[in-house]
Formats: structure tokens, C-alpha cells, sequence
């Protein structure tokens, strides 16, 4: 199974952690800061090739932002 919540909060951790803003993530996946927020909120599925954009962005493994919502599933 897998955890959608906890992906979401997986990202936004990760986000704060490098003290980026959700406009620089945003800008960087070319969407609007308001469809950013939906996808920390769990609101709207990520797809594999979003993550695999924010993993880059956000200097990470994929596998660093999906494990949480795996263990929690």
C-alpha cells in the first residue's frame, strides 16, 4: 500500500528543510504556487515524473521522499 498523506508531508519537510518557498518550488516545476500547495496538502496526486522533478529540485533520493509514505501505508 501507499500513503499519500504521508508522501505530501514528506515533501514539505523536505522543502522546509532547505528553506525553500512553496513560489520557488512551484516556479521550478512551472505550476502555480497554489497547485503546489494542494500537493503538500495530499489534496492531488503527484505523478512518478513530478517526483522524480522535485527529487531533483529538492537535492534528494526518490526513494528519501517516497519511503515514509511506504512504511506508513
Amino acid at each position: 500500500m501507499f500513503n499519500a498523506k504521508a508522501l505530501a508531508m514528506a515533501i514539505r519537510a523536505r522543502r522546509l528543510h532547505l528553506n525553500y518557498t512553496q513560489e520557488y518550488i512551484a516556479f521550478r516545476l512551472n505550476m502555480s504556487q497554489n497547485a503546489y500547495s494542494k500537493l503538500e496538502l495530499g489534496q492531488t496526486v503527484v505523478s512518478v515524473n513530478r517526483l522524480v522533478q522535485l527529487s531533483t529540485i529538492m537535492e534528494t533520493d526518490l526513494y528519501d521522499l517516497l519511503q515514509p509514505a511506504i512504511k506508513s501505508a
